[in-house]
């Protein structure tokens, strides 16, 4: 007989099937660390894509809302304009000097799930290996209190995919600020840019003790049910795949 773990039991109570569940992965781990765009001019791209040196994890450290995100998965834009009403991140340092505490909060059809990871910097990229192999390097932004994350990782089955995220301490940025940021995906030849910004209220903060409103994914996602795994492999390697898949809840 199979256990029913207290995440299982609170994704049940929550009313969430183990096929949505599956979208949902998918949201998650495009969001955890979507086609392809028009190339800004190269002059222009010179400078906007620009890693920039981290002098010190300092400056990740705090709470982050996410804006915007681009990446190459196939349909990423539609699921997230779907099922994502905001994300925010808290970066906290770890007791080794080079590695940082990454908590994830998504807000997903009305319900709150969280992903926690463990990230190493080194020469300026940050590296991690649960629940999928991913490194990111910080670029270069006019915006004072934003990150630019270029990332770089293997989803499954060692699928290549790379993508460009904007995190703010506020809940939104200047049109001058979003237009750099779709430049900057224009360069990387990748496809526009998914608003994750909403008029929703962000999900309660970890140490606010409110455990029954966030379901907590992390162990879901290290130990993924091989059927989960099947069917993101499926939707992820099928060209338009996930827009179909998608469009499927859309239209029901």
């Amino acid at each position: 007989m199979t256990s029913v773990t207290y995440a299982d039991k609170q994704i049940q109570d929550c009313g969430v099937s183990r096929a949505m569940m599956g979208v949902m992965y998918v949201a998650v781990a495009v969001l955890s660390f979507l086609s392809v765009g028009q190339s800004a001019p190269l002059t222009d791209c010179e400078s906007l894509i620009q890693p920039v040196k981290i002098q010190d994890r300092e400056q990740l450290l705090g709470k982050w809302i996410y804006i915007a995100e681009s990446t190459n998965f196939a349909g990423s834009k539609l699921l997230n304009n779907m099922l994502v009403e905001n994300v925010w991140a808290k970066i906290t340092a770890a007791n080794e000097s080079d590695a940082i505490h990454h908590y994830q909060s998504l807000k997903m059809l009305g319900q709150c799930f969280a992903v926690r990871t463990n990230l190493t910097l080194e020469n300026d990229t940050l590296s991690m290996v649960q629940p999928y192999p991913a490194s990111a390097e910080v670029l270069k932004s006019g915006c004072a209190d934003c990150l630019v994350f270029h990332i770089k990782y293997s989803f499954i089955f060692g699928r290549q995919h790379r993508g460009l995220q904007l995190l703010s301490k506020r809940t939104n940025v200047s049109t001058a600020e979003l237009q750099e940021f779709k430049k900057q995906v224009e360069c990387l030849n990748l496809p526009p840019p998914a608003i994750l910004v909403t008029d929703t209220e962000l999900c309660p903060d970890e140490s606010s003790s409110q455990e029954t409103e966030t379901v907590d994914l992390t162990s879901h996602m290290e130990n993924m049910d091989p059927q989960v795994s099947n069917l993101m492999e499926t939707i992820l390697g099928i060209g338009d795949a996930l827009e179909k898949f998608a469009s499927l809840f859309t239209s029901a």
